[in-house]
């Protein structure tokens, strides 16, 4: 009987674990679900006779270790930074390892242990990273074998709301991911090639520097930049590019928005306040010049914005000028924010999210210049089967199962951009209706 171990059974486990369940019963094989919250386990695998719940604790090395070794595949759904520990763990055992998650230098630097003992240690194998560089490779791989050239390429991807979700919310988003992760997101300095030079931008601009993105059948949308592009120039073999660039997709308004809490100084996660008694607006006083005026209409002259413009208004909306308690006795700024944009951000149980991808190639064939556009949109169910989850989940589970059936020969440290992966994840997808939709023109129309 073939064993796969789930760590972690929080918010982007539902779908994938229901996918192994169904892949288990045709099988007979054995899904293992661990979390440092058993009963959170047994709720993800909703009775099934092919699943077990344990308690699992990544610091309990030798019960860990026990564990991992009773398995033919682990697949990680841990905070990234544990990843490396459960893939030492991994290759000590000779298991193979699938994550959601970006290559870590740590991870990196297993490479050459995984080859020698013939394990596949799969990395950015959810939704992004994952399924954007599988859509990607697919559209580059089939430019160059028609004897094309890619000389551009731009790929924006963001989780966002359906557009029956909480009409009056004018972030048009939720949280559907880590909300630690979001309020943090793009910190430090972003880097990406564009006509053929290196630009960087700093944290303090990025939500000010964004691109324009129009998504057929859904609208408008603007991206920002995320972390190190050029990263990926070598993995999809983009060398000759004079364009690259992978950002973050939001709804029109949410990077201006975005921009003055930066401006503020409320997504820091350096230091902690002592924040027991305070309001919501006494916090963003914390971080204001002081004078006479209320907070509201000092942040608004402050950063020369129409007091009831669109800017204001989203931070009003969400409560930072409200004397509600902030109801932590301290945190860091980021831990603050988070938690009073949680309020309005949280998911309601009739709430649908929604998965926007778009990608853009350039392309040069026989001296012809054309562009390539490819798009996806998923909306989940409700809050628990959510886009996110199943756009994350799904990826997870088809890569275990292509594993455990022997169809995957790639080892080491790896993404999924080789054909051996992309093409039967892609297609079997479709079979989940996540599917993209792709339109050709000439190059400036």
């Amino acid at each position: 009987m073939k064993t796969v171990l789930v760590l972690g059974a929080g918010r982007s486990a539902s779908v994938l674990i229901n996918y192994l369940l169904s892949q288990a019963a045709k099988r007979q094989w054995k899904v293992i679900v661990g979390d440092l919250e058993p009963e959170l386990a047994r709720q993800k695998l909703g009775g099934s006779s092919y699943g077990e719940a344990i308690a699992f604790n990544i610091a309990d090395i030798p019960a860990s270790a026990r564990v991992i070794a009773g398995s033919d595949v682990v697949v990680s759904l841990l905070p990234p930074h544990l990843h490396v520990a459960v893939a030492r763990l991994c290759l000590d055992h000779g298991r193979h390892l699938i994550t959601a998650s970006y290559v870590s230098p740590d991870m990196r630097r297993l490479h050459r242990q995984a080859i020698e003992k013939n394990v596949l240690l799969l990395n950015e194998c959810g939704l992004d990273p994952g399924i954007d560089h599988m859509s990607a490779m697919e559209v580059i791989h089939r430019i160059q074998q028609e004897g094309g050239r890619v000389t551009s390429f731009e790929s924006f991807t963001g989780g966002l709301i359906a557009p029956d979700t909480d009409p009056e919310n004018p972030w048009r988003y939720k949280f559907t991911w880590n909300p630690r992760n979001v309020v943090t997101a793009g910190q430090g300095t972003a880097r990406y090639l564009e006509a053929g030079k290196v630009r960087f931008i700093p944290y303090t601009q990025l939500f000010r520097r964004v691109t324009p993105v129009h998504v057929p059948g859904y609208g408008h949308y603007e991206g920002y930049a995320n972390r190190d592009s050029l990263q990926y120039k070598e993995a999809y073999g983009l060398n000759s590019v004079h364009t690259l660039l992978r950002g973050t997709l939001r709804s029109p308004g949410f990077c201006a928005a975005w921009h003055v809490l930066v401006q503020l100084g409320v997504c820091d996660d350096s230091y902690t306040i002592n924040c027991e008694g305070l309001s919501h607006c006494d916090f963003i006083e914390l971080f204001l010049p002081y004078d006479a005026r209320p907070a509201e209409e000092r942040l608004a002259a402050w950063l020369d914005l129409p007091l009831q413009g669109p800017e204001m208004q989203r931070l009003r909306w969400s409560g930072f000028f409200s004397s509600e308690p902030i109801g932590l006795t301290q945190g860091t700024p980021a831990q603050i924010t988070e938690h009073i944009l949680n309020k309005r951000w949280a998911l309601r149980p009739e709430d649908k999210d929604m998965i926007v991808m778009w990608h853009r190639f350039g392309v040069e064939k026989n001296g012809v210049q054309s562009e390539i556009q490819s798009s996806l949109a998923v909306t989940g169910t409700d809050s628990v089967h959510t886009a996110m989850a199943k756009t994350v989940g799904l990826p997870l589970g088809i890569a275990t199962r292509l594993l455990l059936e022997g169809q995957i020969k790639t080892r080491g440290v790896a993404i999924p951009v080789q054909a051996e992966l992309y093409h039967p994840i892609l297609n079997d997808l479709k079979t989940h209706g996540i599917a993209f939709h792709e339109t050709a023109k000439p190059y400036g129309q």
